[in-house]
């Protein structure tokens, strides 16, 4: 059978699986998709859905618009939030959102909301300058995925309050890798703040990072 969108719709199946095999979410938490530019149309996984039970045709096919175009499933509560990204910022391809442990655990925190997370490892480098934090809004809302796109503005990642953690890149391969590092920078954070004061790097450290992360 010649699906539409075959190939990003593969690609959701396969980064699905890794999500929960890498502990990046549990369960059918966390969404993700991936964009056809040439086509205007994105691939992005089924609401409620066991990652290692969707077939390529349970994958939901949206244009910018919001409306399905194909796949035999209600798309994720949080399509919007994947569309408005597409819309605002040409240059991502995929998008990925978690519940990840230690993002979400940061994302919980007063002082995390209200500053977002210190970048203590060159890592940080792959979210942008700094990982900020978004306020919390209901899940699926229009509210919160206004909330982050805006905060996605010049990043690849960024958390949502009481919520999780959001991120991107020109491929699925480059979004679940940003999560993947970003769950990890998180962590150490985490770990850093149980033994003392994190030493964060300086402004110049995580521009030279992102240079040598280019390509």
């Amino acid at each position: 059978m010649d699906l539409l969108l075959c190939e990003e719709r593969e690609a959701v199946i396969k980064y699905g699986m890794a999500l929960v095999r890498s502990r990046l979410t549990r369960g059918t938490g966390g969404n993700l998709s991936a964009m056809n530019r040439e086509r205007g149309l994105f691939a992005i996984s089924p609401s409620g859905m066991d990652y290692f039970e969707i077939a390529p045709e349970d994958v939901a096919v949206m244009n910018l618009e919001g409306r399905v175009v194909d796949g035999g499933k209600k798309p994720s509560s949080e399509w919007n939030m994947h569309r408005m990204l597409y819309c605002d910022r040409e240059d991502v391809r995929a998008v990925v959102h978690t519940h990840s442990s230690f993002a979400t655990a940061l994302a919980c925190t007063k002082e995390v909301q209200s500053g977002g997370v210190r970048p203590i490892h060159y890592l940080a480098a792959l979210a942008g300058p700094d990982l900020r934090c978004v306020p919390y809004y209901p899940f699926g809302s229009e509210e919160l995925a206004r909330a982050a796109c805006r905060g996605m503005r010049d990043r690849r990642a960024v958390l949502l309050a009481n919520h999780g953690l959001l991120a991107a890149g020109a491929s699925l391969e480059q979004a679940f890798a940003v999560a993947e590092e970003i769950e990890f920078v998180c962590e150490l954070y985490y770990h850093a703040r149980t033994v003392g004061t994190p030493a964060p790097l300086f402004d110049g450290d995580l521009r030279e990072a992102a240079r040598r992360f280019e390509g």
